[in-house]
């Protein structure tokens, strides 16, 4: 049997505080997801914490890209609930959500015609100085604020989408395939981002094939086969909340 907790002591805040992290992030249960006859995803029961990168890996067409749009209400599920801090999401206001959670998706899309009003899209009060310092967060330089977006490349895109998703100051990110058209110096950049994210007190659901970039920022590691969860280990950056 499990004890109640004892909040008697001086350490009650601490107490509850410690508890109230244990609930904080999603909670998904028993969640599928179909397609007619396909199942994208099938009885999924798993935690998300707060403060922490959950990566998600596994074969293409798993599953990983649809467990993310759900996270942010892009898709919803057939059958199952997810929670968020202990709430229903389907009772969160969506594009409240969307603004507290940012979803920057693999085949991301561009809204405008110059990278510095891509990056104002959601925050148009956004300062000039502020584009660049979060361009710079993405390895990109000063002088791309002038660039026209049609000029990028993929991987100019990819890092473009995720200053976007920055400039709104989301509490989670997720992140689909982020370093895909990278090379090995842009990507070492976008680690260090979601490290820097996640210590500053946010949270990174990553779905990801790179596992260097997953054993470097992960502190839960999901595992995807044919729309089952099929493992869930703790990653090199796990660390207690207890």
């Amino acid at each position: 049997m499990e004890s109640t907790p004892d909040y008697s002591d001086g350490n009650s805040c601490s107490s509850r505080a410690q508890i109230h992290m244990r609930m904080a992030g999603f909670r998904l249960e028993q969640v599928t997801v179909t397609r007619g006859l396909a199942t994208l995803l099938g009885q999924v029961s798993v935690s998300i914490p707060a403060g922490r990168c959950t990566a998600v890996t596994g074969a293409s067409g798993a599953g990983k890209s649809t467990l993310l749009r759900l996270l942010n209400r892009l898709d919803e599920p057939t059958s199952g609930h997810i929670t968020l801090d202990g709430v229903p999401i389907a009772e969160l206001e969506v594009l409240a959500l969307r603004r507290r959670v940012g979803l920057v998706a693999q085949a991301s899309v561009l809204l405008t015609d110059r990278v510095l009003d891509e990056v104002r899209v959601g925050r148009q009060d956004l300062s000039d100085a502020g584009v660049v310092e979060l361009l710079a967060r993405v390895g990109m330089e000063p002088w791309f604020t002038e660039r026209a977006t049609a000029e990028l490349s993929g991987g100019e895109v990819q890092r473009l989408c995720l200053a976007r998703a920055l400039a709104v100051e989301p509490k989670m990110l997720l992140l689909d395939e982020p370093t895909s058209a990278l090379d090995g110096a842009s990507a070492e950049v976008i680690g260090a981002l979601i490290g820097d994210y996640v210590s500053a007190g946010g949270t990174v659901v990553l779905v990801s094939h790179d596992h260097g970039l997953i054993e470097s920022v992960a502190a839960q590691v999901l595992v995807l086969d044919c729309g089952r969860l099929v493992s869930s280990r703790a990653g090199a950056r796990a660390v207690s909340i207890s």
